[in-house]
């Protein structure tokens, strides 16, 4: 389909949960108790890409599997993304946990 809101309804009626990414205009989370829209986490300079959706759906994982709600786990998610964008490589510079203020 080239229209998002028909794609969403497609995906709502074969998944129970999913996320899609939208770049820097964020991702939305799909569930059977809706939708739940994420903004983008601001990266000054967007350098090397490689990762992002590895480390989106990491994030989004941690908070999942936390038992938090779905969009504490988009920002999770899009915490994750925006730090390995920042740099060339794909594993983050600096600890996710602290960045995403889940350090103890």
């Amino acid at each position: 389909t080239t229209s998002f809101d028909d794609a969403v309804s497609l995906v709502r009626a074969d998944c129970q949960l999913a996320a899609i990414t939208l770049g820097k205009e964020g991702s939305v989370i799909i569930s059977a108790d809706g939708i739940v829209t994420v903004g983008a986490e601001f990266v000054e300079r967007v350098v090397d890409t490689t990762g992002a959706g590895d480390l989106y759906a990491a994030g989004f994982l941690v908070g999942l599997t936390s038992g938090l709600p779905l969009a504490e786990c988009g920002r999770l998610a899009s915490v994750a993304a925006a730090e390995v964008i920042g740099h060339v490589g794909a594993r983050p510079a600096v600890s996710l946990a602290k960045l995403a203020g889940l350090a103890r």
